[in-house]
């Protein structure tokens, strides 16, 4: 899996496996799209606007938490604009 934000563009995309051919965008809303195999497999998800989305009531970070072990890791979004 590959977490990517790019603040220039204000998009983030999470990256569960690398897009084929047959891969279909499906947009969900003006901020959500789906990339999806005929089958139903989800290859990513893309954020629009997600600054908006990735900070709400947080201070900027990213927090991935294993919910088995408890182990977490924080990482710092960009700030502002590149």
């Amino acid at each position: 899996m590959r977490f990517t934000y790019d603040p220039r563009y204000n998009i983030a995309y999470i990256r569960f496996g690398e897009k084929r051919k047959d891969i279909e965008t499906v947009h969900i809303s003006d901020k959500l799209n789906i990339d999806m195999a005929p089958d139903g497999t989800v290859y990513g998800i893309e954020l629009l606007n997600a600054n908006e989305q990735l900070k709400r009531g947080d201070i900027g970070k990213f927090l991935v938490i294993n919910e088995a072990t408890g182990e977490q890791v924080e990482l710092p979004l960009a700030v502002g604009n590149v």
